[in-house]
């Protein structure tokens, strides 16, 4: 039985990613999949760099506008969520691209990782949850160091949830969460899939990273935060530990000037980036798509994706069969 195919198209952020999915979807009769930690979230626009109605260009977004704030999203509930949106796009006879920057999301997806054993016990979570709210992020990221090193150096401090789960994974398998991601990356994929990681020069995309930071303040980040935080939503929600969130949430909370918490986004950005491609190296079987060998020309970077599928991907075992 041929595989069922999948398209995944990721990078750091703000490098390119949803115009360049807008374009793959029309061409190959695609819907898209969110694989992106905060554009799940209602309310959260602006801050998320979250796709516009009219961006959309009439092709279907799965995952997008889907969650409130305070309700938990993790990557067990992305799996589950994304499994569903790809049989759905399956029936209409198209195929998936799942678009985002959250590596481990997509790992989870594209190699089928079996989450359920450690899914139902939550009472260790919380105590760690507990434990972060007391003593802080740093200490969290402490009992991480001594459990997992490798876990540590890659998950930043200020990521709670990623650590929570590396330190509750340690302690309910008894396995470092850094040696079980190595073993996830040597599965096979059920899936016939391509992997596209969209890349660009280090210093242009540390510029572009600048230029959203500031277009999303003159958007109305400060208003999108306040909105939130007028609703009852707060710093402990996972939520608004999202980058652009915590540190405008800050501000408005009176723990630092604008000034400095402009300085933080942009900051920590451009780190969440340099750890995005880290991980994206790690992964197999990845197709790096370079912009800067494009031209930085939208019509090249779609061309280049499309002859790496040519004659491979195509409608099989569904309302109608078509190559590209």
């Amino acid at each position: 039985m041929k595989k069922k195919p999948l398209i995944i198209l990721t990078g750091p952020t703000a490098v390119g990613k949803t115009k360049a999915s807008i374009g793959l979807a029309k061409a190959v009769g695609g819907e898209i999949i969110s694989a992106d930690s905060m554009q799940v979230y209602k309310g959260m626009d602006i801050g998320s760099a979250k796709i516009k109605p009219e961006e959309m260009e009439g092709v279907p977004h799965h995952l997008v506008d889907v969650l409130y704030p305070n309700e938990e999203f993790h990557v067990v509930r992305f799996q589950r969520m994304a499994k569903e949106a790809m049989e759905k796009v399956y029936a209409n006879g198209h195929i998936p691209i799942v678009v985002g920057g959250t590596g481990f999301y997509i790992q989870a997806l594209l190699y089928d990782i079996d989450f359920t054993e450690h899914e139902n016990d939550d009472s260790y979570r919380k105590e760690l949850a507990a434990f972060a709210e007391e003593y802080g992020t740093e200490a969290l990221h402490e009992k991480l160091k001594e459990v997992d090193k490798e876990a540590a150096k890659e998950i930043h401090c200020h990521n709670v949830k990623r650590v929570i789960r590396a330190l509750e994974f340690y302690h309910q398998s008894g396995t470092p969460i850094s040696k079980h991601n190595e073993t996830e990356r040597r599965k096979e994929t059920p899936y016939e899939a391509f992997y596209f990681v969209l890349n660009d020069d280090r210093e242009h995309l540390y510029e572009r990273i600048d230029q959203r930071v500031d277009q999303m303040l003159s958007e109305g980040l400060e208003e999108e935060v306040l909105a939130l935080k007028n609703k009852g939503y707060t710093k402990d929600m996972v939520s608004m530990q999202g980058l652009g969130y915590k540190e405008m949430l800050d501000y408005l909370n009176g723990e630092c000037s604008l000034e400095t918490a402009v300085y933080r986004i942009k900051r920590d950005t451009r780190h969440f980036a340099k750890r995005q491609i880290t991980w994206f190296k790690r992964e197999k079987n990845v197709i790096w798509i370079d912009k800067k060998a494009c031209d930085y020309d939208e019509n090249k970077i779609l061309d280049t994706m499309l002859t790496y599928m040519e004659g491979v991907i195509c409608y099989r075992d569904y309302s109608e069969v078509r190559s590209f």
